[in-house]
């Protein structure tokens, strides 16, 4: 009868034992100089060895031929042990055993002394599933047992345990294998069971088993079934996961917002057999990957999970930011958790592409954040890769009052004749003040010439300026720069959305301050041109803005 790999090279020996050499080496020592305590916790995540460690220390104690603390694995005791014959040696189930009778009885009858054995062992596995009365019934014979009664508790969830336990206990934390550790013992088993394995697919095996080698074997089984080459593609086909390439793909078309593309290799993922929950979980896993490379470049190389290669990474990290990269990992988990009770799996995962794609439908304070950060990304790249915008509309005129036609205006006076200078006449007064573009002909002559042009204004009333902006404003001022020429204040903008923002925002703060400093009516016209670029730090007004910005739309966003 054919029997698992996982049983089947379950280890016999301390020794044996991958990945938790200061926990056997501390039992094997115990074992040898007979410093042995009546109750040991084992804790640790599954298929770490727990229960194994347990069986062995079992046999240990009771061997009649011990060898440097291991047992012999040949005498009587140590086979009935392995067989299950051995009455002396118990393995109960916290699950099936977990009421206050089942503990009681277990309590009646380990006060006997072992029939063959040295002692009698209680090897209570998931110990975490006895009830708070069982674990009650239990404190008594196990704060005072007999000279030949030994515990060994296994569990999986240590905050389970009430303290009264494990302060009577000798604690042991299993901690996750490697998986060089457990590609090694792979290829160990693979090579004496005839079983073509490949280093790819040993590396892969061992990063999917997370830290478990009775996961890996179990999967090692499954692949080993089909025939033939055990490699990476095999795996993959066979445990029906997309591959790092597939889910690097579909990442690259997420962070470039293409939703359709997205679908589509998600529906051919689907096609080719591929598990949806497979699917997120891989792209979970690229995402933590991409945000401990984006927040700990140095330092974070040993927390990658080692599916993806260092070039794939720093491209998507190219199109990443770590505000982002925590929404959609906190998005996918989100949807991988709650896939046991959906519906419609294949919906889910494409309602999760939908929203990864775009912020906006998720409507949470991380999208919003998102958002903020990319625009504060396209404004400070504005000047070295403009956004495409339609022509600026034409600057309108200072005083939003159209011009007088051209039959309507009073005819122009006469040159006055020689000799001494007449006063000017004032309009009749039953006829309004023509509207003019420039100086009205009653206001005073300007302190300087008509044509003087002065570029330092804009650097002596910019606070001015700033002070009478709205607060969307302020931060564009430093990609724009303004000359007054005459009656006009020329502004030159970096680009299209600084000029789009200020000419909508800005015009009216604009012309009244500069009209109040030259003492004289001033109008205001915008262009696009050549601006030196804004000093690092200059984006801090817009940082604050918060759910403002969705009071303004930027062409070409």
């Amino acid at each position: 009868m054919y029997q698992a790999l996982y049983r089947k090279w379950r280890p016999q020996r301390f020794s044996d034992v991958v990945g938790q050499s200061h926990i056997t080496d501390t039992l094997r020592r115990q074992v040898s100089e007979g410093r042995l305590s009546h109750a040991y916790l084992f804790t640790g995540t599954r298929g770490t060895g727990k229960t194994t460690c347990a069986k062995i220390l079992a046999k240990a104690v009771n061997c009649e031929h011990p060898v440097d603390g291991d047992p012999c694995n040949a005498c009587d005791t140590c086979r009935g042990i392995d067989s299950g014959s051995l009455l002396d040696v118990l393995e109960l189930d916290g699950a099936s055993n977990n009421g206050v009778d089942n503990v009681r009885a277990l309590r009646d009858e380990a006060v006997y002394s072992p029939a063959q054995a040295k002692r009698r062992v209680y090897i209570i596995d998931e110990v975490h599933m006895i009830t708070p009365a069982a674990f009650n019934a239990l404190l008594k014979i196990l704060e005072e047992p007999p000279a030949h009664l030994m515990f060994i508790l296994a569990t999986t969830e240590l905050h389970k345990i009430p303290a009264t336990i494990l302060s009577r206990c000798q604690r042991f934390a299993f901690k996750r294998i490697l998986p060089q550790d457990i590609q090694g013992r792979l290829s160990q088993v693979a090579a004496a069971e005839g079983i073509d394995l490949r280093p790819d697919g040993a590396e892969l095996l061992s990063r999917l088993a997370d830290g478990a080698l009775r996961d890996a074997l179990a999967l090692l089984d499954q692949c080993a079934a089909t025939g033939g080459t055990v490699d990476s593609r095999q795996v993959l086909d066979t445990l029906g996961l997309a591959g790092s390439l597939q889910t690097a793909q579909l990442m690259e078309q997420i962070l470039r917002r293409d939703a359709g593309a997205a679908l589509t290799q998600l529906h051919q993922l689907y096609n080719g057999g591929k598990e949806i929950g497979a699917i997120l979980n891989e792209l979970s896993t690229l995402s933590r990957d991409l945000l401990i490379l984006m927040t700990a470049p140095q330092g974070g190389a040993a927390l990658l999970s080692g599916s993806y290669d260092g070039n794939t990474l720093n491209a998507l990290c190219r199109l990443a930011d770590p505000a982002r990269s925590i929404y959609m990992t906190k998005l996918l988990q989100e949807t991988v958790s709650g896939l046991g009770l959906s519906l419609n799996r294949r919906t889910d995962a494409e309602l999760c592409l939908l929203r990864l794609c775009d912020e906006s439908l998720s409507g949470s304070l991380t999208a919003l954040a998102a958002r903020i950060s990319r625009l504060e990304r396209g404004v400070l790249q504005a000047p070295s890769a403009p956004q495409q915008a339609p022509p600026a509309a034409p600057v309108p005129p200072a005083v939003p009052v159209p011009p007088a036609a051209a039959d309507d205006r009073p005819p122009l006076p006469e040159e006055p004749p020689e000799g001494p200078s007449l006063p000017e006449t004032p309009p009749a007064p039953d006829r309004p003040a023509p509207v003019l573009d420039g100086p009205v002909p009653d206001t005073p002559a300007p302190a300087g010439p008509a044509d003087a042009k002065d570029s330092g204004l804009w650097d002596r009333l910019i606070g001015q300026y700033k002070s009478r902006l709205p607060a969307m404003c302020r931060a564009f001022l430093d990609s724009a720069r303004g000359t007054l020429e005459g009656d006009l204040l020329q502004v030159v903008c970096a680009d299209d959305m600084v000029l789009h923002v200020l000419q909508e925002k800005a015009a009216a703060a604009l012309q009244s301050v500069t009209s109040e400093a030259a003492g004289r009516e001033v109008r205001v016209a915008f262009s696009v041109g050549e601006v030196a670029p804004a000093p690092k730090g200059s984006m801090d007004d817009l940082v604050g803005l918060g759910s403002k910005l969705d009071n303004f739309t930027i062409k070409g966003d």
